[in-house]
């Protein structure tokens, strides 16, 4: 364990209280997997979080600290349990000081497992043993807490599909059962939950679970072979859906310019310049197509943008005698794409002679 985590557990031990290591470090810990993101449930109340971190006043949403320590993403959270629920969130909680009582609140056994400061493991609900089997087995009635926090039905798909673990089947069952409660939850939710899973080598498994339990129907999602590349515009391209989830309007761009690039099922300069390098460079891994050769292609390009173009508008009308028209934008068009077939030379020179000439 890095002596900085082991400080913070120290710290608040250094009070009289309890503090372990709790969540998906320990889990990843135990996985072999390393993570930057810590879970430490104590009981403490915020009060006395307050003095004992008196630099560090960043509150999360459960009445807890965040602290960010070099590397390091840490929430402190005091032990609690929640009373009451609104639309996933829980509106009413009460601070309590049993570990056991707080582990129990939790999703996934896998998560439940504790670690104190000297990596010793506190195990209460089996979540080793889970983890052992490759198991994902929720804690407590399954169809209430499914109900309490819908999120948990994307979740157990994900960590089936991160993991390469199988989820347990009274579990599966009961997302089967109630699979139509992912339809409450905001797109912003559903597309980050789905991120995590496509940007996942074993996404199949992921994607499979979504069809089999009916929620990729519910969520319109439609998909058949889908190749694995390590962006995500890459990765939604090769899917169909009616819903926005979210997207920012370059990442609906993107994913556009990608498909169109597949479709064509070529990489030339005049791709290079119309969807710029990042889309070629998705699509070639789409298209099976080596990078460097996308690379090299890009580096010798003549021309990158419009605004590279050797000779401006006003420079055009006043050697044609024009005046300013959408025939200015067909001009334009004419010698990039000359000069990106390397049949013009991108000089003032050339493109003047060129002009007059035509």
């Amino acid at each position: 364990m890095d002596k900085i985590i082991k400080q913070v557990l120290q710290k608040i031990e250094d009070k009289g209280f309890e503090a372990y290591l709790v969540g998906g470090f320990v889990r990843d810990y135990l996985l072999g997997i390393k993570s930057l993101d810590i879970d430490i449930c104590t009981n403490a109340l915020p009060k006395d979080l307050m003095q004992i971190f008196p630099n560090f006043t960043s509150r999360n949403n459960y009445g807890g600290f965040n602290i960010q320590l070099k590397k390091y993403n840490i929430d402190i959270t005091t032990y609690r349990e929640e009373v009451k629920y609104d639309k996933r969130k829980p509106i009413e909680i009460n601070y309590i000081n049993s570990l056991e009582k707080d582990i129990k609140r939790r999703d996934f056994t896998i998560n439940s497992i504790c670690m104190d400061k000297n990596e010793k493991i506190i195990d209460l609900l089996e979540g080793v043993n889970d983890l052992t089997n490759h198991k994902v087995k929720m804690i407590g009635n399954l169809d209430e807490r499914l109900k309490e926090d819908p999120l948990r039905i994307l979740r157990a798909i994900r960590f089936s599909c991160i993991l390469n673990f199988e989820i347990d089947q009274e579990l599966y069952e009961a997302i089967k059962r109630n699979y139509k409660l992912v339809s409450t939850l905001s797109e912003v939710r559903i597309k980050q939950e789905l991120n995590k899973i496509l940007l996942n080598k074993n996404f199949k498994k992921g994607l499979s679970l979504l069809s089999e339990t009916k929620i990729a129907d519910l969520l319109d999602l439609h998909y058949e072979d889908i190749t694995y590349v390590s962006d995500i515009c890459g990765m939604w391209s090769q899917i169909e859906t009616g819903k926005n989830y979210a997207f920012t309007k370059q990442e609906i761009r993107n994913i556009i310019n990608i498909r169109q690039i597949v479709k064509e099922g070529i990489i030339n300069n005049q791709t290079l310049f119309k969807y710029g390098l990042y889309n070629s460079l998705v699509s070639a891994e789409l298209l099976n197509i080596n990078s460097s050769i996308v690379n090299k292609l890009y580096n010798k390009l003549p021309i990158k943008n419009i605004d590279d173009l050797a000779i401006t508008n006003e420079e055009i009308m006043d050697v044609l005698n024009i005046e300013p028209s959408s025939y200015l934008k067909e001009i334009n068009k004419e010698l990039i794409d000359l000069i990106l077939d390397n049949k013009l030379k991108n000089n003032k020179k050339s493109i003047i002679n060129y002009l007059k000439t035509k």
